[in-house]
């Protein structure tokens, strides 16, 4: 019955196959010649074959012999490239790497941030989605999800479970149709939105910034008065700049350039309304890949790349 070489006997064959003395061979394998010569001949044995040709010495490899050298080869050269992977895998810097952002975060960070990464770990595979807060909370907790990049903070019922870090704080602004009265004031207080129609997201998508959104407005005496909803802040912008109503968005937008919306800083009573994002993870032990993710992170806070990429 034939059983697997292994890895040695591949070695053996090779050391024999490539310096074709018996005498070498061993002095390379570091081991005695006679129990060699024995490894040579169980080797021919287990496979059925003859691989060398002999005299009285080895003159020569048989056909066969020529061909397993070859495959002997690749069968090390792989053996050495799964220990080198699986060492490169234990120490984060081969892998795949899920993460998930919100929208509003690609025209600023996300580009920046995965273009670095990839820089200086190219081996990581990475898989991003686009979704929201709440979406990418619970692909994180269900483990469909390695790290997202989410509105903060994030709901109490999560905190157990799903560790964060922030990583730019910055606040919301008005965003209104550019054909609306308002929009050639400076500074709009927050109050002066208490008439108007809004166009919000769900709170469900995204409960901490919804209830930060909801006490400020508290605090300026009104409750929002919701005609239209979307999901995504791109598409409540679209929403403001056909008229459908006002939102408050992150202060990111005032550097971008929209048609038919403008954006405003608030002012007065409510204001300002802090806007955080971070990245947020399970809070067992991180896989190696997800511990190079977090350190990569931290070099990018302490070298102020992060406060750039965000302002």
């Amino acid at each position: 019955m034939y059983h697997m070489l292994s890895l040695r006997q591949f070695q053996q064959f090779l050391a024999v196959a490539e310096t074709m003395n018996f005498h070498r061979a061993a002095e390379r394998l570091n081991m005695a010649q006679p129990p060699l010569t024995t490894a040579i001949r169980q080797i021919e044995e287990e496979i059925g074959v003859r691989l060398f040709e002999r005299t009285n010495r080895i003159t020569g490899l048989t056909p066969a012999g020529e061909i397993f050298r070859e495959e002997a080869r690749r069968t090390i050269a792989q053996a050495e490239r799964a220990v080198a992977l699986a060492k490169r895998a234990g120490e984060g810097i081969i892998g795949t790497l899920r993460i998930g952002f919100v929208a509003s975060s690609i025209h600023h960070l996300v580009p920046q941030i995965v273009a670095e990464f990839r820089k200086a770990y190219p081996l990581v595979a990475l898989e991003l989605e686009e979704a929201t807060s709440a979406r990418q909370l619970t692909a994180i907790t269900a483990d469909r999800m390695d790290i997202g990049l989410v509105a903060l903070p994030i709901p109490p019922d999560k905190k157990t479970r799903v560790s964060t870090s922030v990583l730019l704080q910055s606040r919301l602004v008005a965003a209104i149709p550019a054909s609306h009265p308002l929009a050639s004031a400076p500074l709009l207080p927050l109050a002066a939105l208490i008439e108007e129609s809004w166009v919000l997201f769900p709170e469900g998508e995204g409960p901490g910034l919804h209830s930060a959104i909801m006490r400020a407005c508290a605090e300026a005496g009104f409750s929002p008065r919701v005609g239209q909803r979307a999901v995504q802040m791109e598409t409540i912008v679209g929403l403001v700049s056909a008229g459908l109503g006002v939102s408050l968005v992150p202060e990111a937008f005032l550097s971008s350039k929209r048609e038919g919306v403008i954006f405003r800083h608030l002012d007065g009573v409510g204001t300002p309304i802090p806007y955080q994002l971070g990245f947020a993870w399970r809070s067992e032990q991180p896989s190696p890949v997800l511990s190079s993710f977090l350190r990569f992170l931290e070099q990018l806070r302490q070298g102020g790349f992060l406060s750039l990429a965000g302002a």
